[in-house]
């Protein structure tokens, strides 16, 4: 018995300790996340309805985690889209709006938003349906503790003694939502507490957790503090860390503790964002890989903003063109790809974005992302095929007017016929010997897989 014991216990460290073997994302994590489209006001009802439509038309291309992004413990009130409500005191302390909580300091889900919450269920049932659906089930949360359970002196549960306002570090707030105050990692129960709260998300089913007001300023305690909580719950779980920029000099530590991370601010529909972003994925490129992955933030195809957060309710102001120049490179540099549009009210030409199964693979398979060059507003990146010579390649116009884009097989190390085959067309081009270019609309993309033959 005690040799089954030492087995498991040794299965249980290797599967969770990164050094050992890296198992939690080992490509990069694909799903829906609900902040685009709903903001903090985001319902059960639609929560199932983005999942069920990933069940039915985007599963089989491995799209898998569904996302229930911030406030969930807020009651908006009807008709509210107000996102980020700040909490005031009444004459005693306690605060308003009062966030659902439970007696150990752990906020829950709001059953107004989400019904099967009732009784104290919380997310358990809404995660039981994706898990039935094949899916995966992620849910964003703020750093740190709630001010409200700091008031209440809410113990930490696992602990003798220690309650909530002995480990809160109430100089270290949120400048956009003082809900929460950062935990003094330092402090005896700390650890406790963070491990109480995973302990509660993986016994509702959790997958993914997006920890928010962590990555900028970079709290290197706290995030130690999830990624330990995490190997001590039981269940594998993706944390996702956010907002950007993530710092740079911190890619080690951030690859060791999370799986990914945001390398830049909220992205949205503009063209002059998708241009930040590629400066921001020069920086990083050669630090992702299998189960470390810099973010560039959530895909702003399809409908949006239903709710808020940000403008008004439309679909992606992006064109046509800037859309494939999007997927192109979020999929070249092997971002995470998580859809942030109102997927049951997407067209044809979206769904046509996110099905494109030689497209994906991209994303799924590429090994090593490079830039190849960027000059005159041409640009190529690259990234290798596994277990072979071939090589994936984009080619951008991010130009203002139509375009050659052109790239140099001796550039890339490659010899003889090359056979190019476009993956968003599905259609082989031909054989070329030296180079291939190709006129690319102003501000869009190609994307192809180069093969010697």
């Amino acid at each position: 018995m005690k040799y089954i014991c030492s087995l498991a216990i040794l299965f249980f460290v290797s599967y969770y300790n990164p050094s050992i073997a890296q198992t939690i994302a080992p490509t990069p994590p694909m799903g829906w996340n609900s902040y685009n489209c709903f903001g903090s006001a985001v319902h059960e009802d639609e929560v199932k309805a983005n999942a069920d439509y990933v069940a039915q038309n985007l599963k089989q291309y491995g799209w898998q985690y569904i996302v229930v992004d911030f406030l969930w413990s807020y009651d908006n009130p009807v008709g509210s889209n107000i996102g980020n409500p700040f909490q005031k005191n009444l004459q005693d302390g306690s605060y308003i709006p009062w966030l659902t909580m439970d007696e150990y300091g752990r906020l829950m889900p709001q059953p107004t938003k989400f019904p099967s919450a009732f009784g104290g269920k919380g997310f358990a049932p809404l995660a039981a349906y994706m898990h039935s659906l094949g899916l995966k089930f992620g849910i964003h949360v703020m750093r740190g503790i709630p001010r409200q359970a700091v008031w209440a002196k809410s113990p930490v549960k696992g602990t003798n003694g220690i309650t909530a306002d002995m480990i809160a570090d109430t100089s270290s707030t949120c400048p956009w939502m003082n809900h929460m105050y950062g935990i003094d990692m330092k402090k005896p129960g700390a650890q406790e507490y963070l491990n109480s709260i995973l302990e509660l998300y993986a016994s509702w089913g959790v997958d993914f957790i997006k920890v928010d007001d962590i990555a900028r300023p970079y709290r290197e305690a706290e995030i130690e503090g999830y990624h330990k909580a995490i190997q001590n719950c039981g269940r594998p779980i993706v944390l996702s860390l956010s907002p950007g920029a993530t710092a740079l000099s911190e890619a080690d530590h951030v690859a060791k503790n999370g799986n990914m991370w945001r390398m830049a601010d909220d992205f949205w529909d503009n063209w002059k964002e998708i241009i930040g972003m590629v400066g921001y994925a020069e920086q990083w490129q050669g630090k992702g890989g299998p189960g470390h992955w810099p973010d560039c933030d959530m895909i702003q195809i399809g409908k949006l903003s239903k709710r808020g957060p940000v403008g008004e309710e439309r679909y992606s102001r992006f064109t046509q063109d800037e859309e494939y120049t999007h997927m192109t490179f979020w999929s070249i540099f092997r971002s995470p790809l998580m859809l942030g549009g109102n997927l049951p009210e997407n067209r044809p030409f979206e769904l046509q974005l996110f099905n494109n199964s030689e497209v994906i693979a991209v994303n799924q398979q590429g090994e090593n992302p490079r830039e190849l060059y960027r000059k005159d507003g041409s640009m190529v990146w690259y990234s290798h095929v596994p277990n072979g010579k071939d090589l994936y390649v984009a080619m951008f116009n991010l130009g203002e007017t139509t375009g050659d884009v052109n790239v140099d097989f001796a550039s890339l190390g490659l010899k003889g016929k090359v056979e190019v085959r476009d993956l968003w067309k599905k259609q082989d081009i031909g054989s070329f010997r030296k180079n291939y270019h190709q006129q690319i609309n102003k501000h869009g993309a190609a994307l192809f897989k180069l093969s010697v033959k």
